[in-house]
């Protein structure tokens, strides 16, 4: 376990405070004086935020939901598929892959907390997996899912609107380190997106076959590739009954995991009334190695528990529209936002997939896409 650093809500949507040494600590880049410190002191690339409004209740009554959701029958996960965006909204399950294989050990519902539909017809058409409409359950017929739209929109408008203040902070530290970068570029970014990609997931429990001593054997080791990823953290459950497990029946190297700046795999524990944020790599782009994005994986139980151990998490994906230009600041060159990155023997090469200053995001998350599969093959 390492330090994670924590600040306040009043502290971040406070526009005048200056955060520069708490964001340092917590997301390091090329220009901290943290990066080669101990792994305790080295950044994690994570920062939580406590104390925001409503917060713990939005979560508290929304992510158990996903214990009635993963469980209903095939005909009612068939209706909440939605293949035209490429299973980006409403149910996926065995959709991903891990290789060649389907991916099976958890399910995902995705939906837009901002509204359900982003984009005008014509954005909608040209980019169905970054613009699909939501498809939420029918709650007339399904009892046990009372509430969900209204729960999950709460719930996701809550950290998008944390991830903005987020995104000011970081905007004046990258202003103060870099000649060149362009003021509130990342904030009037977030603050006007409708791309926000809430996604409930489910954890099944593993395998007394699977390989329960890997490490990524829940999610393998990635890279958010978009701009700020928001985490209301996690719950672990009994997966037949719903009901939260206590602390002693939940395996203690299992949850998040991420490489620290020192390049050293850590386990990161969420407080539960915390919301955390984690730099994607268009950020790491658009401030030049500033900020550096999060590698991270999930680890699932060890085999042999007592219980089915099922797990519940809902990041929150905040993006800019697919047309927006990742450009470099003035003064920054290309290996400044490359070789700024950590844990590059986990992911696919940044440079690899940003392949010229000024790509479109959309094509810059479609080569990830190749590229990853390719990685994992």
């Amino acid at each position: 376990m390492s330090d994670l650093v924590i600040v306040d809500f009043h502290e971040i949507s406070d526009a005048s405070k200056d955060l520069t040494a708490e964001l340092e600590r917590a997301f390091g880049g090329r220009f901290s004086s943290s990066s080669d410190e101990s792994d305790v002191a080295s950044p994690l690339g994570i920062i939580a935020i406590r104390n925001i409004p409503n917060f713990v209740e939005a979560k508290s009554a929304f992510l158990p939901m996903a214990h009635a959701l993963a469980h209903l029958k095939p005909e009612y996960h068939k209706a909440l598929e939605d293949p035209t965006s490429l299973y980006n909204a409403g149910w996926s399950h065995g959709k991903e892959k891990l290789g060649d294989e389907p991916d099976f050990a958890k399910a995902s519902y995705y939906f837009n907390p901002i509204t359900d539909a982003p984009g005008t017809e014509v954005e909608r058409e040209k980019y169905p997996a970054s613009y699909p409409c939501n498809k939420w359950p029918n709650e007339d017929k399904l009892p046990q899912l009372k509430h969900f739209k209204r729960s999950a929109q709460h719930l996701g408008k809550i950290m998008h609107q944390t991830v903005v203040h987020v995104a000011r902070h970081i905007d004046a530290m990258a202003a103060e380190k870099v000649v060149g970068y362009r003021k509130d570029l990342l904030f009037e970014a977030m603050r006007h997106t409708e791309k926000a990609k809430g996604r409930l997931l489910y954890y099944y429990p593993i395998d007394e076959d699977h390989t329960a001593t890997k490490e990524d054997n829940w999610i393998g080791w990635h890279n958010d590739s978009g701009f700020l990823t928001s985490l209301a953290g996690d719950i672990f459950i009994d997966d037949e009954t719903g009901e939260p497990l206590s602390p002693d029946q939940i395996d203690p190297e299992a949850g998040l995991y991420v490489t620290n700046r020192s390049g050293k795999s850590i386990h990161v524990k969420i407080p539960e009334d915390c919301m955390a944020v984690q730099i994607g790599e268009c950020v790491q782009i658009l401030t030049g190695g500033v900020v550096v994005a999060t590698p991270h994986c999930v680890r699932g139980p060890r085999a042999h528990q007592a219980v089915k151990v099922s797990r519940i998490s809902c990041p929150c994906f905040i993006d800019s529209k697919p047309s927006f230009p990742l450009s470099l600041p003035d003064g920054c060159t290309r290996d400044n936002a490359c070789q700024a990155g950590v844990g590059r023997d986990k992911v696919p090469l940044l440079e690899e997939r940003w392949v010229e200053n000024g790509m479109s995001f959309g094509s810059f998350l479609q080569k990830s896409f190749e590229k990853y599969y390719a990685w994992s093959s």
